[in-house]
């Protein structure tokens, strides 16, 4: 093999040897795309298309089960025997699940009216609600 000088990337004894670096790089492409690249591509549309096959059993099988499912499956009607709360006047509002409401603040003067005053309009009985106000405001006005 010939010496590699300082301006060239190949040796000059190779065949097709020029001295400008466009073709130079020209020369390496065409010595390595045959033998490294072209079966590297070939390998990786073989990994895509197998991919692209799993992608499309795994669509084709979840519509057959959505179909499937979608036959087959109990409605909601049928499945759950439910009925609507009613107004007991005996019972009063006993009916209803006790229900507690968060309200975590911290430094927060503008919005805590509004948030205390939201969960306190909610529809629901009086004496089956609990609204607490968890504050952690390092501001002495705030806490007040």
């Amino acid at each position: 093999m010939g010496e590699i000088s300082g301006k060239s990337f190949i040796a000059e004894s190779l065949p097709g040897y020029s001295s400008d670096i466009g073709g130079q790089i020209g020369m390496l492409w065409e010595l390595i795309k045959a033998p490294l690249i072209v079966p590297l591509l070939t390998i990786c549309v073989y990994i895509c298309l197998a991919m692209s096959i799993m992608v499309f059993m795994e669509r084709l099988y979840m519509g057959v089960v959505i179909v499937l499912v979608k036959l087959f499956w109990k409605k909601p009607e049928k499945r759950y025997k439910w009925e609507p709360m009613k107004d007991d006047l005996e019972e009063g509002s006993a009916a209803f699940p006790l229900v507690l409401v968060q309200i975590p603040m911290f430094n927060e003067k503008e919005v805590y009216k509004i948030s205390i005053g939201a969960a306190s309009n909610l529809s629901w009985p009086a004496d089956r609600l609990v609204i607490q106000v968890l504050d952690d405001s390092t501001d002495f006005l705030i806490k007040q």
